[in-house]
């Protein structure tokens, strides 16, 4: 391909909008634009990443079993209600009506239209196992779409959908599916790692994320010092933790007055106790009603945890009026005489007495006993994980890094074909729901990440494998016909070759076609001089070194291989 016959124009200066590197680039290198916001086109220049990343996924894909398809972006409201998540999926649906009246969504994601599928055609176990996988543009309506094409309302999802007899074969066609997620991770050229993760809105029993270690990532990863375990924030244990000897400051249940003591850290210095003896009560709405969450006065509330402590689509704080209703004035709850049930944390239960909320404007009660003085429905783990805290896997210790996450497995059971009627006959002619999986994979967002991960001051570093272009080739002096045609017969020895080789034949200075070179980011660079011609050689460099080595002509290509067999 030659530049001058390519759609490029690369930018100078970056988008006022823009808040990672990411997005800088790929606006600067001409690989995307903004259409409006959260929703961009992917100019040439990007789509041949786009394109690279779907076909190494689809690659991996077939490699362990998968069957490719391609189902409708537009979805009715039927299925969605069917499976219960037409209302429980929340405003990031984009929902809408045909000039029939009749409702419909843009699909943010396809378990009703597979199970649908899988409910028509799979009757018998015979036909399992089974698994479709489709790549397509999907639409999310974002509350604060960001971070350019890492969180758009539209992207590009490749996600597939396992059908298996029994609990035994879905795991199977789990552990298939990890296994192809870090071929993809691999042959992208990305440093990642699996965690533990939450499974959301889709539901399941077993969920793992896949998150591409980067500086700039918006998730934070809580990994372990010592062995190979890692999980979400969402999802991190946080184990029990013994209290400090100094917890125990008085037996005795009594009411002090706390004017002007509006957070943990005001009432702990007024009652001259460590912030960890003061523990907070906090009202949550979940689902339908209210409950309460004692937590010591040092650590955050994971409302993720609660809700799947309690089995309901959602747990979130409770409104103000809400609060007052329950507890008396917001900021001074308290378990003490509360009659909404209350579950309390790990971290709570081994304190010997605390501090609590009095349930009345600047007062709280000191000496209160789990147990003596208020009941618990329930002990466990509701807590934000933190830094130093233990390792449920091996007893180390907790560290904090960040991550991007570009894939994400569920095993989902029977949640979808129970709710649908997705339903098979076993050998001894019972009926039973088919068993499923769920797996999902940014394909726009690891080219996005793949970004976060490699790049300088001057640009993008592509991994081979998704680079636009593996070779960028250059005359320095393209008023030199002798340089020139030197170039030329590299350009066409290249291209027979299969090497994928951009060839920059405008009419600009030198230091332009360099300067595009690195922002956009190819692997390799050839270059070919006055100087370099009279010796008989071109430069050959790799993007990622400084340094470029001179090449006899005939050994160009034979050199190119070998550096992009070698990366």
């Amino acid at each position: 391909m030659r530049v001058s016959s390519f759609f490029l124009n690369t930018q100078r200066e970056a988008p006022a909008e823009a808040e990672v590197l990411s997005h800088i680039l790929m606006v600067r290198a001409f690989m995307i634009r903004k259409l409006a916001t959260g929703i961009f086109t992917y100019l040439p220049m990007g789509y041949r990443v786009i394109r690279k990343i779907e076909q190494i996924v689809r690659e991996c894909m077939n490699e362990e079993g998968g069957v490719e398809l391609l189902m409708p972006a537009v979805q009715p409201a039927e299925i969605w209600q069917e499976s219960g998540r037409w209302n429980k999926f929340g405003k990031e649906l984009l929902r809408f009506k045909d000039r029939h009246g009749r409702d419909y969504c843009m699909g943010p994601t396809h378990e009703e239209v597979i199970t649908e599928i899988a409910r028509s055609y799979i009757k018998s176990y015979k036909q399992m196992p089974v698994n479709l996988y489709h790549i397509q543009g999907k639409f999310r309506d974002e509350v604060r779409p960001r971070f350019g094409v890492m969180r758009a309302r539209e992207f590009i999802m490749k996600d597939a959908y396992s059908f298996d007899v029994d609990v035994q074969s879905a795991a199977v066609s789990y552990e298939r599916m990890r296994r192809a997620y870090c071929k993809v991770f691999e042959r992208c050229g990305l440093k990642y790692k699996m965690i533990d993760a939450d499974s959301g809105p889709i539901g399941g029993d077993l969920s793992n994320e896949f998150m591409v270690l980067a500086h700039t990532g918006e998730d934070e990863v809580i990994s372990c010092d010592a062995c190979d375990y890692a999980a979400n924030l969402e999802k991190a244990a946080a184990l029990p933790v013994e209290p400090s000897a100094d917890i125990t400051f008085t037996d005795k249940l009594q009411e002090v007055f706390t004017p002007n003591a509006h957070t943990v850290r005001d009432v702990a210095a007024f009652l001259n106790i460590p912030v960890q003896a003061v523990v907070k009560t906090i009202i949550l709405k979940a689902d339908e009603r209210l409950v309460a969450l004692l937590i010591r006065g040092d650590h955050e509330v994971n409302t993720t945890k609660v809700k799947n402590f309690l089995r309901v689509p959602f747990v979130e704080f409770a409104e103000p009026q809400h609060i007052e209703a329950v507890s008396g004035p917001v900021g001074f709850s308290g378990p003490i005489g509360l009659n909404i049930p209350i579950y309390v944390d790990y971290s709570v239960e081994k304190l010997p007495s605390m501090a609590v909320g009095g349930n009345k404007r600047d007062l709280h009660i000191i000496g209160a006993k789990l147990g003596v003085d208020f009941k618990a429905e329930a002990v466990g783990d509701f807590r934000a994980a933190l830094v130093g805290d233990v390792c449920p896997k091996c007893g180390g210790r907790y560290n904090i890094t960040r991550g991007i996450e570009v894939g994400h497995i569920f095993y989902l059971g029977s949640k979808y074909s129970e709710s649908m009627q997705a339903c098979f006959t076993d050998a001894d002619g019972v009926k039973k729901p088919i068993e499923m999986g769920c797996y999902g994979i940014g394909v726009s967002r690891i080219a996005a990440a793949a970004i976060e991960q490699n790049h300088d001051e001057r640009g993008i570093i592509w991994p081979i494998p998704i680079a636009p272009f593996e070779v960028a080739l250059f005359s320095l002096n393209s008023n030199n016909r002798e340089v020139t045609d030197a170039v030329e017969l590299l350009y066409k020895t290249l291209l027979e070759a299969g090497v994928e080789v951009i060839y920059d034949d405008r009419d600009e200075r030198a230091g332009v076609k360099l300067s595009d070179a690195d922002l956009i980011g190819y692997p390799v660079r050839i270059t070919v001089g006055e100087k370099s011609y009279k010796n008989g050689c071109a430069e050959v460099k790799l993007r990622k070194n400084s340094e470029a080595a001179a090449v006899k002509f005939a050994d160009v290509l034979m050199t190119v291989r070998e550096l992009l067999e070698c990366e």
